[in-house]
């Protein structure tokens, strides 16, 4: 197996917390085989991937459902995993937070990208108290994760340049989706009237669906889940609550539902009966083999769950008819 040769050096690495500088981008030469092996981050990087590369990439995500990439370590079946691989390709902006030493440190031994470097910086969200670190939660705009995808056919297109044509058809068909699920969340969204559009969740990771659709966003904790909530937010967002009388918060699949469940007691202990409007998928994506599992099936899901809690009107079902009917 080809990554046992690194795989000690790399852990006896990261042991003693070196951490190695930036470094340019490996090239990547050409590979004289119908299918690479990619591994992917997150199920929203591995969803580009496969809609890009088809039946030329072979995807493997390493953050299944309900894991928060904020917090998740770096275990020995990761590290195989990406040092099998031929490309690894991920989110980037700081979201794989631990992992992210790890990725600099593979990157020495083959091509390891971000696929959101290609999304120029004025357009994302600076996040309060987190330094110079901008808002990784790029996907929750779809026009902006739309753009990743000029990212992976380059990269593609250097590992298999046979195919490149194909990849580009691939990215125009992606552009279209997107295009079908952008008209779908303005739809939904805008329908939710105008005094309840107070999107309030476990952690700030709704800035950009906030930004793109005109929603007043707040978490109880902060853009990293890396961070307990304080007494005082849990407090200011019940005043909140039960002044603006907000009809619904919700939980989220990779966080705690603690400080959700606060606001909940918080404002019932004031008279104002708010409700929790549903699980949405913040960090991860749903179930393994669901629709809700893809990256258009979250984002169905969440804005159809959003807009339904909070007045507005969408389609129980989704905008595709795939959406799990609650019992």
């Amino acid at each position: 197996m080809r990554y046992v040769s690194v795989l000690g050096t790399l852990f006896v690495t990261l042991l003693v917390g070196c951490n190695a500088p930036p470094r340019e981008e490996l090239p990547i030469e050409g590979l004289v085989t119908d299918q690479i092996m990619v591994v992917a981050t997150t199920a929203m990087v591995g969803d580009v991937v496969k809609a890009v590369g088809g039946p030329h990439v072979d995807v493997h995500v390493l953050l299944g459902p309900g894991v928060d990439p904020h917090l998740h370590k770096t275990s020995r079946d990761d590290v195989a995993q990406i040092m099998d691989a031929d490309l690894v390709l991920y989110s980037g902006l700081m979201l794989e937070g631990k992992m992210t030493d790890t990725l600099e440190q593979v990157s020495k031994e083959k091509p390891v990208r971000a696929i959101t470097d290609v999304i120029p910086e004025e357009q994302l969200l600076q996040g309060d108290g987190q330094g110079h670190h901008p808002d990784p939660h790029v996907w929750f705009d779809v026009d902006l994760w739309g753009r990743t995808c000029v990212a992976v056919v380059e990269v593609l297109s250097e590992a298999m340049p046979q195919q490149a044509d194909h990849f580009q058809t691939n990215a125009d068909g992606f552009a279209n989706e997107v295009d079908s699920m952008r008209r779908y969340c303005q739809d939904a969204l805008e329908s939710i009237p105008e005094s309840q559009r107070i999107l309030i969740t476990s952690h700030d990771a709704f800035g950009y669906l906030g930004r793109a659709y005109d929603l007043e966003v707040m978490g109880v904790q902060g853009i990293s889940t890396d961070s307990e909530a304080g007494l005082r937010r849990v407090n200011d967002l019940v005043d909140l609550i039960v002044e603006r009388q907000v009809p619904a918060v919700f939980i989220e699949s990779s966080v705690p539902e603690k400080g959700i469940r606060a606001l909940v007691d918080g404002a019932a202990a004031r008279g104002h009966d708010v409700r929790i409007g549903g699980e949405l998928f913040s960090d991860a994506a749903g179930p393994g083999g669901t629709y809700e599992g893809t990256y258009f099936g979250m984002i169905d899901h969440n804005v159809t769950l959003i807009a339904r809690a909070l007045g507005g009107t969408a389609p129980a079902a989704g905008m595709r008819g795939k959406l799990r009917m609650e019992p």
